[in-house]
């Protein structure tokens, strides 16, 4: 009489198995995890979990000539997993089968190009060969794949932290490499700075980020994305710069005689998703008292600020019912931070005259950082992300107001003024839904 074979176990009690037998190795009971693991592999010898995990066993114990024929078995089950070709890598790695090792990664990132541990391992690979210029690009290629400000797990931390440091040395030698070319061109034309040449190299080799608009509401296409306006294309500021001592002092009074008159500037009701604003929301430590607030003038406050409001009738300035224009002064906070964040909409254009500046106060939009100046104002598109920050003990405030991109044609501005009106009306949005 035979004796029947035993049942071959289904997926959830092998995947129930192996994890039993992970949890005994990582409370530190070895020999259970082994009993266990054991177990499993004589139910299902050729399962290529069972077979990885067998591999992963005998690697940590520094085993890699027996883990490669368990991995290759488990790549043979299942070639479609590109962990399994990642973990066979590594093992033929530790036995110095660099080519056979190469063509592992390369079926791992057939299956998944962006498979963090295989662009590692390759990188490492390339880094060894002696490739390294190359490594640094596959390295770049891994990071970039890699969330932002996450912490890289414990098993590549290591591997992780090179990375960054090799990405970091070759951008500096190909920038060092750029400029040798291109100081010479840089000599036959003057000298001059050349600001768009310049940040396009940086972002190039890692020294700066590139950043797009982002509108909450509206995106005009095909306008130049940029971050900071050249002042020379704004020569109405003038007049606007010229008062500044003017402006000044009827902020300061407004700060005197009038703080009922400021209000938070962010106000978002209760049940809507906030993000970076929890801290900011109904909160003065960032004030606005305005002199028009969405298309509506305030007449008590321009009345206390005459000179701001003659110096504004010099600008551009936005004109969309229910919406535009906007002038305010800002008032930040000592030791306060606006986060960053974008605008509205790139059809128009965001200018800061800085009037109170304390010491340690700069704002950032998109990859360029600036000192706050008093008296010297600059135009930026908020839809590209940006940030403000007052590092001192006491308050700052900025005039702001909204101008039309100057990229939008006449028909354009009055197109774009009346689908805005129409999108408000349709949807009876509050004030406060679009700044």
């Amino acid at each position: 009489m035979s004796t029947p074979n035993p049942a071959v176990p289904n997926e959830a009690a092998i995947t129930t198995a192996l994890q039993a037998s992970r949890a005994a190795r990582e409370a530190g009971r070895t020999a259970e995890s082994d009993q266990l693991l054991v177990r499993v592999a004589q139910a299902a010898p050729e399962h290529p979990a069972v077979l990885n995990e067998l591999g992963v066993l005998m690697m940590s114990r520094g085993a890699a000539e027996q883990a490669q024929p368990l991995f290759a078995r488990a790549t043979q089950a299942d070639p479609n997993h590109a962990a399994l070709w990642s973990n066979l890598a590594n093992s033929l790695r530790a036995l110095g089968r660099r080519e056979e090792e190469r063509e592992a990664l390369e079926k791992a990132l057939a299956l998944e190009p962006r498979h963090l541990t295989s662009l590692l391992q390759k990188g490492s690979l390339f880094e060894e060969l002696g490739d390294v210029r190359n490594a640094a690009r596959i390295y770049q290629q891994a990071l970039a794949n890699f969330p932002a400000g996450a912490t890289p797990p414990a098993a590549i931390a290591e591997v992780f932290a090179h990375a960054k440091t090799l990405i970091a040395q070759d951008h500096a030698a190909l920038g060092a490499a750029l400029e040798e070319k291109l100081s010479a061109i840089r000599a036959r034309h003057g000298g001059q700075t050349q600001r768009r040449v310049d940040q396009c190299l940086q972002m190039l080799t890692g020294q700066r980020t590139a950043f797009f608009p982002r509108p909450t509401f509206m995106y005009f296409p095909e306008i130049p994305a940029i971050e900071f306006f050249e002042r020379a294309d704004f020569p109405w500021l003038d007049a606007i710069e010229a008062a500044t001592e003017e402006i000044r002092a009827e902020v300061t009074n407004v700060l005197i005689a009038d703080r009922a008159g400021l209000q938070p500037y962010i106000d978002y009701p209760a049940g809507l998703p906030i993000d970076q604003w929890k801290e900011l929301n109904r909160s003065r430590r960032w004030s606005a008292y305005f002199l028009w607030n969405q298309g509506t003038a305030l007449p008590a406050h321009i009345a206390r600020c005459p000179r701001t409001a003659a110096a504004l009738a010099h600008a551009p300035r936005c004109e969309v019912a229910g919406r535009a224009p906007t002038a305010f002064f800002s008032i930040l906070d000592a030791s306060t931070t606006i986060p960053a964040h974008t605008g509205v909409t790139n059809t128009r254009l965001t200018v800061h005259l800085p009037l109170i500046v304390p010491p340690d106060c700069r704002f950032r939009v998109g990859g360029t950082t600036r000192e706050v100046r008093a008296g010297r104002a600059w135009v930026f598109d908020d839809t590209i992300e940006h940030e403000a920050w007052n590092g001192s003990d006491m308050p700052r405030a900025i005039l702001i107001f909204d101008i039309w991109n100057p990229f939008l044609s006449e028909v354009e501005r009055d197109m774009v003024r009346t689908a805005t009106e129409v999108v408000i009306d349709y949807y009876q949005m509050p004030a406060e839904s679009v700044r």
